[in-house]
């Protein structure tokens, strides 16, 4: 089994390349990436020692290139980790975004389709769903309205869309999953974890939009790429799953918690202006991929206090 992962340097594809990959089954894994600002090649130390894997630099917007790459290996599973995903930098310019989480998803079913990939596995996030406007809002399930808030979830769920439609119009073999915010070691410093810790570490006040009373859900890599191997295994063809470990936490509570664990104290918080647009609760139903078997294992309050982040 051939397995193309793009994104494979970014922080979840990542992740789920090494756990592919540890799992000593027959799989041959070729990630694909473009190595730009967020990209890692240091999160593939362990991949990099497994005949099995192949890293290839290259760019999902490059329509030749796609056409060269699955033309010269016969794919049979595509999962597209590849995406610009940091809110901020879409609300400055959205182009890049665009090209990236539209354009290039829909290079990827071009080809999928032209050359007879068995599985196309789109990595979506809960964004797409806009957010809870209260603490007693039911989480939303895969049936819930897309009402992206920001270019970047608009960007991810028109994405979704374009793989829906062509599962409807070309019998595409389309799957996707939406997950919560992923948590982990060798994460960019423009999200929200490292970026405290990364202030932290350099003695400059910890920045938290608004009160930091929005509320976000989070999830390990480690178990984000356990759900994406149950889905590829179990899930069925054109559907929809939705991916968390159920907890909930507000950022400031979040942030509170990573200062202790650093020895600081709040008053080194600074609150800062908030982000236009800003959700405020983002929230999953995923009983849908617990009844294929899935239960997250890790705990990210363990993780902060035990200061297993890697900066």
């Amino acid at each position: 089994m051939n397995i193309l992962i793009t994104g494979s340097a970014g922080f979840m594809g990542s992740s789920f390349v090494n756990h592919m990959l540890s799992l000593n089954e027959d799989w041959t894994v070729f990630g694909l990436d473009a190595l730009t600002y967020a990209a890692n090649l240091d999160r593939l130390s362990f991949a990099f020692k497994s005949p099995s894997f192949h890293f290839i630099k290259g760019d999902i917007t490059d329509r030749d290139f796609l056409d060269n790459l699955f033309s010269s290996v016969s794919f049979d599973v595509v999962v597209n980790f590849a995406a610009e995903t940091h809110v901020d930098n879409s609300i400055i310019s959205s182009r890049q975004f665009i090209l990236s989480n539209i354009v290039g998803t829909a290079n990827l079913l071009d080809f999928t389709l032209k050359y007879g990939v068995k599985r196309f596995h789109q990595i979506s996030t809960d964004e797409v769903y806009g957010d809870l406007k209260s603490t007693d809002d039911e989480p939303f399930n895969e049936e819930s309205p897309l009402k992206p808030s920001n270019p970047y979830s608009a960007s991810k769920a028109s994405a979704d869309l374009l793989c829906l439609s062509y599962r409807r119009t070309y019998d595409a073999p389309v799957t996707i999953s939406r997950s919560v915010n992923n948590y982990g070691t060798l994460q960019h410093e423009e999200k929200l974890i490292p970026h405290t810790i990364s202030l932290i570490k350099k003695n400059e006040p910890v920045r938290v939009y608004g009160k930091g009373d929005n509320i976000r859900s989070w999830i390990s890599t480690r178990d984000h790429s356990r759900a994406v191997e149950i889905i590829l295994k179990k899930g069925g063809i054109g559907e929809v799953y939705n991916v968390s470990s159920g907890f909930e936490i507000r950022n400031i509570d979040l942030v509170k918690r990573i200062l202790v664990s650093y020895g600081k104290s709040d008053d080194d918080i600074m609150f800062v202006k908030d982000r236009p647009g800003h959700d405020y609760r983002y929230a999953l139903n995923f009983d849908k991929l617990k009844a294929l078997g899935f239960e997250a294992k890790d705990n990210l309050l363990n993780f902060v206090d035990e200061r297993r982040f890697d900066i």
